[in-house]
């Protein structure tokens, strides 16, 4: 795959992975989505901004199949997403012929304004919960 020559994306994941992220995580009510590392195996943990609607949890990516967690998906889609601090297990779908940009008007508003702000490429995925 080359690498991503688009500066909007690539201040957008720097900023993100080295700044944002970091301190994002450590906030006790973030909502996280957990994956596995589609080549360390291990957990990976992005803040994400979503609802839980009846027993799915709904997010857009901003960067499309282009985000490390949605490749991580499609390498492994059992997942675990962190909502009001709580641990929820599912199993995350990827929606590319979901209206992304309609989705996000029924996802919180701040999240979503960004969302669409700084994406390149929407995509849409749900996460059924288990239980």
């Amino acid at each position: 795959m080359p690498r991503p020559t688009d500066p909007r994306f690539r201040a957008t994941t720097a900023f993100q992975r080295h700044v944002a992220n970091p301190l994002m995580r450590r906030m006790p009510l973030q909502t996280l989505l957990e994956t596995t590392g589609r080549v360390s195996g291990l957990p990976r943990r992005t803040p994400v901004g979503g609802r839980r609607t009846d027993g799915s949890f709904w997010l857009v990516s901003e960067f499309g199949e282009r985000s490390q967690y949605v490749r991580n998906i499609k390498a492994d889609a059992k997942v675990r997403v962190r909502i009001r601090g709580r641990w929820h297990t599912g199993t995350a779908h990827l929606l590319p012929d979901d209206d992304p940009v309609a989705r996000l008007r029924t996802l919180p508003r701040g999240n979503s304004t960004a969302v669409r702000l700084l994406g390149t490429s929407l995509l849409t995925v749900r996460v059924d919960l288990d239980g």
